[in-house]
């Protein structure tokens, strides 16, 4: 009997023996695998904050890049818009005895430039202000037969000048005037619109 209780105490020491090793191992293998779980989240963590960074910039490059699109469409729109305002003020001004004046004054100027004795005028084809007599009277001015053209167009005011046979013509529309000016004058108006060039 003193033996078996001996055996018993042995086969138990090796029991315990053995399942304090198990634990130790199982909680080595716990600390491990906890361990590569930390590291592997912070991997996963850093590449998804890097991803999520990047789609952010992304955002923000696109949103910038739209934002900065928009608003220069809003100053053209307003440049344009200022345009139309100025050319509808040009139309109620041909309208006007003052416009008479300016029309005769810029026959008499483009006419001077041409240099010739024979010229026609071609004036915006619904547009009554002169007659023959204004036309007649600056002939005598400038020493040179001035005459209207049978060629009819639209346009907002002023005239068109050419030689008789077609070879010189001056365009002194205010269509033409203002589609010279419109560069320099889209910059003035920006400038006034939004204190910068566009």
């Amino acid at each position: 009997m003193a033996i078996t209780n001996e055996v018993l105490e042995d086969v138990q020491k090796e029991a315990q023996a053995i399942i304090l090793k198990a634990e130790n191992e199982a909680k080595q293998i716990l600390t491990t695998a906890k361990e590569h779980a930390d590291q592997n989240y912070q991997i996963v963590i850093s590449q998804a904050r890097g991803k999520a960074e990047n789609e952010r910039r992304k955002i923000a490059s696109v949103t910038e890049v739209e934002i900065r699109n928009r608003l220069l469409q809003t100053k053209e729109e307003l440049v344009d818009a200022a345009f139309e305002k100025t050319i509808t003020k040009l139309k109620k001004f041909t309208a006007t005895k003052e416009y008479k004046v300016y029309l005769l004054n810029l026959i008499e100027q483009t006419a001077k430039q041409i240099k010739s004795n024979s010229l026609l005028v071609q004036i915006d084809a619904k547009d009554k202000t002169l007659e023959q007599t204004d036309i007649d009277a600056l002939s005598k001015k400038l020493n040179c037969k001035l005459t209207f053209s049978s060629k009819t167009e639209e346009f907002i005011g002023g005239c068109k000048i050419e030689t008789e046979d077609g070879k010189i013509t001056y365009d002194n529309t205010i269509d033409n005037r203002l589609r010279e000016l419109k560069p320099a004058l889209r910059v003035e108006v920006a400038k006034i619109l939004f204190g910068e060039e566009t």
